[in-house]
């Protein structure tokens, strides 16, 4: 890839107690709607229509950056954090399961073998 050499720009372009033109005026509105949609932990406290200077701007404009990329790293961190390892209960409560439906189909079947015919039911059936 071929590189671009980018002049440095004067020293002059830069004054920190200039007046904030227009179009850096127009970048902190743009930055403070950003700033809104931010948690409110990394939100900054400077008031942005106080902002008169190209020096107070450059500095709200770090802080903001600045508070962006921490709270994209702080979710990036969240969405690849490692899953708690799962217990195996699922396992355990089909092997209950399976003990329990043992236990009662043998109740069941018991439980019919130990009803008793009443004798005069046995008497009706042994005249047919």
């Amino acid at each position: 890839m071929a590189l671009i050499h980018v002049p440095r720009p004067p020293k002059r372009s830069y004054d920190p107690s200039r007046p904030a033109s227009d179009l850096l005026k127009m970048q902190l509105e743009h930055l403070h709607h950003a700033e809104k949609r931010l948690p409110l932990r990394y939100r900054t406290d400077i008031y942005v229509n106080a902002i008169k200077t190209e020096g107070e701007a450059a500095r709200y404009i770090r802080e903001v950056t600045e508070a962006i990329h921490r709270a994209h790293e702080q979710a990036a961190a969240n969405r690849f954090a490692r899953a708690p390892k799962r217990k195996r209960v699922i396992d355990l409560a089909a092997v209950a399961d399976e003990g329990a439906s043992r236990r009662s189909s043998a109740k069941k079947k018991s439980a019919a073998k130990k009803t008793k015919v009443p004798d005069s039911k046995l008497k009706l059936m042994r005249k047919k």
